[in-house]
């Protein structure tokens, strides 16, 4: 990102909105280059349309600009250390029978969002297709007696370092899904390059 650009970002970012003039100000640049800055970041989808903004009294119209919700992804977010601080407590205060429970209810909620029907070979393009609408980079690779599920990406990785709960709803997840309990042959977060599983064809 453009340092200028960023800029702008975070000016907007910090009070909401902001005009041609109060970004010349505060940057000390001319409105022309302003202008400019705001037309790359509106059409890179990261600030909306300028919308007017309504002065009292007479005199020219001026226009505000606000955030797109594109843009929201370039600020800083930390939702592992709030995600490890909520596992080490439910860690602290819940039993091993409860903890599964937890893992069980998670799965079965992520596996509702599956369009899982038909048979195995359906069941399993739509499990791969719901992984990699959240980031795993999955793949299936058939092999004798059943398929390889291949995961080149882990979203959860730096979670799933110091807990592991987030690969048992994996896990847990396949299970669903496919109706085969998977085998996990390499983890990502035990210093694996993939998470691979190995899902055997269902009998019959």
């Amino acid at each position: 990102m453009q340092e200028t650009r960023q800029r702008i970002l975070e000016i907007i970012k910090m009070r909401g909105q902001a005009t041609v003039n109060e970004l010349t100000r505060e940057l000390g640049l001319t409105a022309v280059t302003i202008r400019h800055h705001l037309d790359v970041l509106y059409r890179d989808g990261l600030i909306g349309p300028p919308q007017i903004l309504r002065k009292p009294g007479p005199g020219r119209p001026q226009h505000v600009y606000r955030l797109a919700g594109e843009a929201e992804e370039l600020f800083p977010k930390k939702y592992d250390r709030l995600t490890d601080a909520l596992l080490e407590e439910l860690e602290e205060r819940l039993s091993p029978e409860e903890l599964d429970a937890v893992i069980n209810g998670v799965a079965e909620r992520m596996a509702r969002q599956v369009s899982a029907e038909g048979d195995f070979s359906a069941r399993l393009g739509a499990l791969l297709e719901f992984l990699n609408g959240l980031g795993y980079l999955a793949t299936a690779q058939e092999e004798e007696g059943g398929y390889r599920i291949v995961v080149a990406n882990c979203p959860y990785e730096r979670v799933a370092r110091r807990h592991t709960l987030p690969c048992k709803v994996d896990m847990r997840l396949i299970a669903l899904v496919t109706g085969v309990e998977p085998e996990r042959i390499q983890q990502i977060a035990a210093g694996g390059e993939h998470c691979i599983y190995r899902v055997a064809l269902p009998a019959g």
